[in-house]
């Protein structure tokens, strides 16, 4: 299933501790201290607003290359298109999915048929009613060969308008993601007319959107900004903010902007630029509940090819350290790969299961832990050649990296750091030849669908995120079980026994969960404070907390 890595960049206009032994976090000069992860409270939803905006000024990190999802499916073009294309499923704050373009699904024949029922009231921008060809005609175009959702299509044999108002897909096995894909870019409908009509211009400056959400595209001066605005014929409830204008900026400008109010608000996609941003005035923070995680990734070259190595490694390092040190406590120290927003169903089965793998991922190392990891060392015997860690020069991943040689040294194993420039380093994702001469990535990820069986298939055989070559009949059978298993409670109980053993083989190491991290004016609410927000249309919800505009 379709995996995305996140972008945790470096701190912006702070200097935090990076000792290698991670012990602890100085308060950097004129800055906040830091949180202390572990009382970090995540809310999914911010205080409902009561009046009403003509304009709100956002800030993004980057400009979209494309506003065609199909193609360019970037951070920053979600944050505009949420707001203005809408999914046959939607995403909604607490991370959970409901029916939305289409009012319904069944399935049948064991599963293998699901068969969406649409609404009928549905319009887009232009005012032309939505009917099942667009619906099929976009699902079609999101299983095109090089489109962004095409993986999401694998397990589909037939797509097929059935009825007036309905659309039938046919799966070679039944498909637990499927819904759930729709709830993401999968699910998107498009005007076809409109988007044939742009041709190849589509998602381009210039050209209108073809969607029908609550706001409609204004305009895109490219290098300058994007606008959006209320839809005047939307088929929905109109949105409390009238008008939003995009900008974007990145490390100090970024900051400045949100400090000295040329922007309203924006979703901070690294830790370290909430940090500069925490005794702002003016400003208040949100946390929410996020896919995103800190990980290592080891590879096939190397010390950490042998699972008791990694193992040992997993038991010594300090991830408490590391959500101190390198993000001010605004990351948390965590013992799965993938963080709770992921849980968008059986939440309190996956808190539970999270809660039991400490003892393999502990938050700090103990006595017992580092005894523990000593002695799967000396069962397995030390790497003769040093273990090589990949990192950038970002303060977030330079602590990583110092925490993970300590981690190492601590129990008896040689490590040196390999840092690249942060170009390079996103060859290391892509390329296997880039990751030629490292032993181990200090990475980062997120999932686009609130489950945990999103994430699970990287460490099937055959995945080419698969990097250490972990290979298990077992676990490739369970997970494929489980990606068949329609009824949340059966997936959810699988689930959790293929997240032991995948932290227990540590395909790959886990470290902190990353939350989302919504910077807002105090005179403003409403927006989500989850990862929803790349799915879900915020701005909608955006205005004043007292009744007036």
């Amino acid at each position: 299933m379709s995996t995305r890595r996140a972008t945790v960049a470096a701190l912006v206009a702070v200097t935090l501790l990076a000792a290698s032994g991670c012990a602890g976090a100085d308060r950097p000069e004129g800055g906040a201290a830091p949180v202390d992860a572990s009382k970090l409270k995540l809310d999914a939803t911010t205080p409902k607003a009561k009046g009403t905006l003509a304009k709100a000024n956002w800030l993004m990190e980057n400009e979209p290359d494309s506003l065609d999802l199909d193609t360019q499916g970037s951070s920053s073009g979600r944050i505009v298109l949420t707001n203005v294309c809408e999914r046959l499923y939607q995403l909604q704050p607490d991370m959970t999915t409901e029916p939305f373009l289409a009012r319904e699904a069944k399935t049948s024949d064991g599963g293998r048929t699901l068969t969406l029922t649409l609404r009928d009231d549905v319009t887009f921008h232009d005012g032309t009613r939505m009917t099942a060809d667009d619906v099929l005609w976009s699902l079609k175009r999101h299983a095109s060969k090089d489109m962004e959702q095409s993986d999401e299509f694998g397990n589909v044999t037939s797509m097929k308008k059935t009825a007036d108002r309905t659309v039938t897909v046919t799966f070679k096995t039944p498909d637990a993601m499927f819904l759930k894909a729709l709830a993401g870019d999968a699910g998107i409908v498009w005007n076809k007319r409109q988007v044939l009509k742009s041709g190849d211009e589509f998602g381009t400056p210039g050209q209108p959107d073809a969607c029908s959400g609550p706001y409609e595209l204004a305009s895109w001066k490219s290098g300058d900004s994007i606008t959006i605005r209320a839809a005047k014929n939307y088929w929905g409830k109109q949105p409390l903010t009238r008008r939003v204008d995009f900008h974007w900026a990145s490390d100090s400008a970024f900051v400045n902007a949100l400090k000295t109010g040329a922007a309203d608000g924006a979703y901070a996609e690294s830790p370290g630029t909430a940090a500069a941003l925490r005794d702002a005035k003016g400003l208040k923070q949100y946390y929410g509940p996020s896919t995103a995680s800190l990980v290592l990734i080891p590879t096939d070259r190397g010390g950490l090819t042998d699972p008791r190595i990694r193992r040992a490694l997993s038991l010594a390092i300090d991830r408490k350290g590391i959500a101190e040190s390198g993000y001010g406590g605004l990351v948390q120290p965590w013992s799965s790969p993938v963080g709770s927003g992921s849980w968008g169903y059986e939440s309190g089965r996956f808190e539970a299961a999270q809660s039991k793998l400490k003892e393999l991922a502990p938050d700090s190392p103990t006595s017992a832990s580092l005894a523990e990891a000593r002695k799967l060392v000396k069962e397995a015997g030390a790497p003769s050649d040093p273990v090589v860690i990949g990192a950038d020069a970002s303060q977030g991943r330079t602590v990583i990296a110092n925490a993970t040689r300590a981690a190492l040294q601590s129990i008896g194993i040689r490590a040196e750091i390999k840092t690249v420039p942060p170009s390079q380093f996103e060859e290391f994702y892509s390329d296997p030849t880039a990751r030629a001469e490292i032993d181990v990535l200090t990475g980062d990820w997120y999932i686009s669908k609130a489950d945990p069986m999103g994430f699970y298939d990287n460490g099937l055989s055959d995945s080419s995120n698969n990097w250490v070559r972990f290979k298990s009949k077992t676990y490739d059978a369970q997970v494929g079980e489980a990606l068949s298993t329609l009824d949340d409670t059966k997936r959810a109980e699988l689930a959790t026994r293929i997240q032991r053993t995948f932290v227990e083989q540590a395909v790959w190491i886990p470290l902190a969960q990353t939350p989302t991290i919504l910077v807002l004016d105090k005179k403003l609410t409403g927006p989500t404070a989850s990862q929803a927000y790349l799915y879900y249309p915020w701005a909608a919800e955006l205005g004043a907390k007292k009744g007036q505009s």
